[in-house]
Order: C-alpha cells, then structure tokens, then sequence
C-alpha cells in the first residue's frame, strides 16, 4: 500500500507543474509526426517496389518498343527499291495521242532484247494503234507486241535491251502463305500517279473468277489467281504484285468493283505468265481446242428465248448448246442442239464460263468425255478436239 501511495504522491507532484506538462505533448507530437512521416515514406517505398515491380522495368520496355517501331518504319522500302527500275508504264496511242495506259515490267531478257510482261487488255486496240513504255529514267521507246492472248490476259512485249534500266526478280507463288506481305507498283489512274505503291498481304490462293475477255457483261472464261487487298485501281493492270522479298509472284489484272466490297484485287500467278511467255519468246502459236459449237447459261433464260430454245429440265446449271458447226467435233460426236452439258471429264460445268476453263485444259487432239442431258436423260459422249478457229 505505501508504494502505491508513493506512485499516487508521485502523480501528484507532477500535476501542478504546468509549463513542463505543455513542453512535453508538444515533444511528443512533434515525434509522432516525424514517426508518421517516416512510415508513410517506408509505405510508399514497399507500395512501389513490391506491390508494382513491373515499373522498375518501363524504361527498358519503352525503349526496346523504340526500336522495333524503327525497324518497322522502314517497311518494304528495300524491296521496293529492288523491283522499282524495273516497272514500265505501257501506254497505247492513237493519232499521236495517249489513248489508254497500263503497267508492266521487265522479265527478263535474251539475245540483245528486253522482254516485258503486261495484259492482253493493256495492249489490246482493234485500231492497231502504236505501243510505248516509259521507263523510270523518262525515257519512252516503241515496243514490238510478240504475242497475246484475250482468254488468259497476258501479252508480251520486247525492246532493246540497251534501252531498260533494270530486270525484276522472278519468285515463286506457290511458296505463298495466307498472311504473307504482298505489295504492287503501279500506274493508277493518271500520269501524276506513275509507279505507285500500294501495300497488302495474300488474301487468297487458286480462287476461281469469272471475267469478260471483252469487257461486256457476260463472263465467258474462268480464271486461277491470286487475291490480295493491296489497292489494285485503273491503270495498275500488267503491272507486278511482288513479296516482301521484292519478286515478283503474280500480274496484276483485276479488282472486284461494287458498293459492298473494299479491298479485293486479282493477280495471275507468275508461274503461268512465265509458261505463257516463254511459249511466246519461242515462236510457239497459241493453239486453244475447240468443240465447234456456240453455247449459252442454262440461267440465262433471255437468251434462251431469243434463240427460241425451250428447255425442260429439273437442272439448275450447266450449258445449252444453242448451235453445232458443220464439220466440227461435236457434230462429229452426235451432239445437237438443246443437249444440257453438266460435266467435262470428272469436272462439273456450271456455266459458259466454266465450260471453256476446263476445255481449255486440255490439248488439241485431246479425247474427252462430256456429260449431257438429252430429253431428261444423261449420256456420256466422247469428243475428239481439234483446233480453235481463230
């Protein structure tokens, strides 16, 4: 009891001692203060280093996404600058004046000459109005047409060989892959627009469509290209679509054009303009087989009537023959008039167009079985080609 009586003495004592009271509440919060403070810092230090580690690193990722937008930026700048020189602008003249302009480029060349690829529908003038290129150096010299063909839109055309600036790199598209880089180079449009740019990737492989050979509203022949979204515009037909490599894996020739579709343009692989070409170089005529009759849609009811042909079928496709040649294979083979053809070989046919892609295939002299529906039944009929009447 004394020592708590002591402790209670004690605290009495102190008590009335006012001013030492004040000056120690007044040490006590000055050091809880600078206690808080040095917590709220050690906080916030434990807060950064451990609760968000990835900031000690920010730096290095910024600068390491610095770099790769460099390498980026420079983009296919190198194998444009590979096949550029090597890119014509061809242009068709009539009475002196530029009627119509295209793109093509140098192949290759051979004996002195320069052999230029291009489209049938660049160089195509029923006038016979002279041909030119112009090269990137400006410099314009008239060509020789060595040959053509409307059904697979290619032509080729040769100048000397002193006379090019350079010859383009010939790839490969079957080594193509959906994704890969593609771009083109190009005369769209108008002079001011001369060997463009235009940048995509392969959209597609071997996709079949139907064209026009003359620029009508019937498709009569299918074609086997590639498809990509680099801008394809009037102009840039014969012109290269190269790889990222800057070979050149196709030509240019064509773009769907509708309100609903952005971005799909048509090329035809290099490997079959090289086999067209090289035939041509070698003095090889273009011979196509032909069965000797004129053909119309099954769908194409207008025609029909106008020909005054009835059909009574439950076929939804195929082709009506609206006429045999005298003399030709098909008359030869006993088919007529009004007969449905439905399949070449092994192939079905779904329209005019089709029909001819798959005869096309084949070579003169070819037998072939063609499929056909007469008066509700289906014959099998074998034909013999012979050569197509130019």
């Amino acid at each position: 009891m004394e020592e708590n009586e002591t402790l209670e003495q004690n605290t009495k004592v102190i008590k009335p001692k006012k001013v030492n009271k004040k000056k120690s509440s007044g040490s006590k919060a000055f050091l809880v203060s600078v206690i808080s403070l040095l917590l709220g810092a050690a906080a916030m230090y434990l807060l950064i280093y451990y609760v968000l580690p990835q900031d000690k690193n920010m730096n290095t990722v910024i600068n390491k996404s610095e770099k790769e937008v460099t390498v980026t930026d420079k983009g296919i700048a190198d194998a444009v600058e590979k096949l550029y020189d090597a890119v014509v602008v061809v242009g068709v003249y009539s009475n002196n004046q530029l009627a119509a302009s295209g793109t093509g480029f140098v192949y290759k060349t051979e004996k002195g000459k320069a052999y230029i690829l291009t489209n049938h529908h660049v160089i195509d003038n029923k006038n016979k109005s002279n041909v030119k290129v112009i090269f990137t150096n400006g410099k314009e010299v008239d060509v020789k047409i060595e040959g053509s063909d409307k059904y697979s839109d290619l032509a080729v055309l040769s100048v000397d060989e002193k006379d090019i600036v350079s010859v383009a790199e010939i790839g490969k598209s079957t080594d193509l892959r959906l994704g890969d880089t593609a771009f083109a180079i190009g005369a769209p449009l108008d002079v001011e627009y001369y060997w463009t740019i235009t940048r995509g990737v392969i959209s597609g492989k071997d996709r079949m469509v139907e064209v026009s050979s003359d620029n009508s509203n019937t498709k009569d022949y299918v074609m086997r290209v590639l498809q990509t979204d680099a801008a394809i515009n009037s102009g840039n037909s014969g012109g290269p679509l190269a790889n990222s490599n800057g070979e050149v894996i196709g030509i240019t020739n064509m773009k769907l054009v509708s309100s609903g579709v952005e971005g799909i343009g048509f090329a035809i692989p290099i490997e079959d303009a090289v086999e067209f070409a090289e035939a041509i170089i070698k003095g090889e005529e273009m011979k196509r087989p032909s069965l000797g009759v004129s053909m119309i849609d099954l769908t194409d009811t207008y025609n029909l009537y106008y020909h005054r042909i009835a059909v009574n079928t439950e076929l939804t496709q195929g082709v009506v023959i609206a006429e045999t040649q005298s003399k030709s294979p098909a008359e030869a083979a006993g088919l007529k008039r009004g007969d449905i053809i439905t399949n070449i070989d092994e192939e079905t046919v779904k329209s005019v167009a089709t029909m001819r892609y798959y005869l096309y295939k084949h070579s003169v002299g070819d037998t072939i079985t063609i499929t056909i529906e007469r008066e509700g039944k289906k014959q099998d009929i074998k034909v013999k080609l012979t050569v197509a009447a130019n």
